[in-house]
């Protein structure tokens, strides 16, 4: 076994089931966690407690965003780094053995066996729970969107990133994202990018797995972590997605 008593669940919610909010949240980075049993991973605490392992501020968000607008909020509670929810398990980033240049002792020459093991006591026990909240609000004759919270570094390879909020979206079901997009941008001074700073493409997995074959609407929503660094930020931004997603 991967996890004990000590480690929890791998899923954590904000407590906010069915409700009359069309939007369901999710956050796949949103977790720093480690197990017990793989100890600190071979990392410094100062790298597991950077981007390569956690979406700083995107728990927060969720958090603070559900409540806005009553709204589950299902955050995956482990660090990107024990596996990748949103990335393919196929993918040799979904346990990467090493992450923006940074050596991840515990993945290399990761076995079959502690990859099945991450695969089945963390990483679909997290997308389970997406789909019985999925199946669930269609049950109840709940509509839904499927909103996936995540957040980017500053600057990357030297280059300063000057977007507060990405917008990503792949052309499938796309209204409500470009809605949500076209809202933020008339916010004077907020600066916002469609499909910035990354395209939504084959990576990604969680909306492609969810979203798509329901024909749900989605928004894959990207915020620049000095906007989530404290209190006052995660408000703020959690205050301007509320008002253009109920708009």
């Amino acid at each position: 076994m991967l996890l004990n008593e000590q480690d929890g669940d791998p899923v954590r919610t904000n407590g906010i089931e069915i409700t009359r909010s069309p939007f369901l949240l999710i956050g796949d980075h949103a977790g720093r966690a480690i197990p017990a049993s793989l100890g600190d991973m071979g990392l410094s605490e100062e790298d597991r407690g950077r981007h390569i392992a956690v979406d700083l501020g995107a728990r927060e968000l969720g958090l603070v965003l559900g409540e806005r607008l009553q709204a589950p909020f299902l955050a995956q509670h482990f660090s990107r780094l024990v596996c990748d929810c949103n990335r393919h398990p196929d993918d040799p980033s979904w346990a990467a053995a090493e992450s923006d240049g940074t050596k991840v002792p515990a993945n290399t020459d990761l076995s079959d066996g502690a990859r099945q093991q991450r695969l089945d006591e963390i990483f679909e026990p997290y997308h389970l729970a997406i789909e019985q909240a999925l199946e669930a609000r269609r049950f109840y004759g709940a509509s839904t969107a499927l909103i996936s919270l995540h957040s980017f570094t500053p600057s990357m390879n030297g280059g300063d990133r000057p977007w507060e909020i990405g917008i990503l979206h792949d052309g499938r079901e796309d209204a409500l994202a470009l809605k949500v997009l076209e809202r933020l941008r008339d916010v004077e001074g907020l600066h916002v990018g469609d499909n910035e700073p990354y395209d939504m493409d084959e990576t990604d997995y969680t909306v492609p797995r969810h979203a798509y074959p329901r024909d749900l609407p989605y928004i894959e929503i990207e915020v620049r972590q000095d906007c989530l660094a404290d209190e006052a930020g995660v408000r703020r931004i959690a205050d301007l997605l509320a008002a253009a997603l109920t708009d």
